[in-house]
């Protein structure tokens, strides 16, 4: 079998770029990461392992917006890629708190962050870690409903809290030891307790 050489160079070309980016990623120099791994994917825009690479980077460069566009295409690509989820999930919650999103948008990165945790739950059902960031994202969702004038979101904003409280309990249980989910769960009870006016 001939191969051309046309066809060729672009698969050099990109195995240069993902194993740049893929050190730079080592390094915790993610922007440069970025910068490599985004030429890459022009190369070959299916290339899922420089797609995930890509999205931890702009992940980690604080690029929120793109590291949830390069999960979507990641997903759309491998759709049981759990740690996808995971980050596109951490992703919409930390764009949630930029002081430059809409309250429309807000709820819509809330939203969308706990259904990609809930995913990444049904992908991977003994992570942990997984539960534990789904619960904050529920405490997260159900602080910013309480808050809200429109009618029912504060019975959702309790619902949130609720769950919330259930996700770090079933962390705790299956690890008595963490001190620091028993704070969460404290954290929660809390602003629970204000929402259902106990305070």
């Amino acid at each position: 079998m001939i191969i051309s050489s046309v066809s060729v160079r672009p698969s050099l070309a990109q195995n240069a770029y993902v194993s740049m980016g893929r050190q730079a990623l080592m390094d915790a120099d993610f922007r440069t990461a970025a910068k490599h791994l985004e030429r890459a994917c022009v190369v070959d825009s299916t290339n899922t392992n420089a797609l995930w690479m890509l999205g931890y980077s702009y992940f980690h460069s604080e690029s929120y917006k793109k590291a949830i566009t390069t999960y979507s295409k990641l997903i759309a690509l491998k759709p049981a890629e759990c740690m996808a989820y995971y980050y596109r999930a951490l992703a919409q919650g930390r764009l949630a708190k930029d002081a430059s999103t809409s309250t429309s948008d807000k709820d819509k990165c809330l939203l969308a962050s706990i259904v990609d945790f809930t995913k990444a739950i049904e992908i991977e059902p003994g992570d942990m870690k997984i539960y534990q960031n789904r619960g904050i994202a529920y405490r997260e969702y159900g602080i910013f409903k309480v808050q809200s004038t429109k009618p029912n979101d504060k019975a959702r904003g309790i619902a949130s809290l609720k769950a919330s409280v259930t996700d770090f309990e079933k962390v705790l249980n299956n690890d008595p030891s963490r001190g620091d989910i028993e704070s969460l769960i404290a954290l929660s009870k809390e602003k629970l307790a204000t929402a259902q006016g106990h305070h």
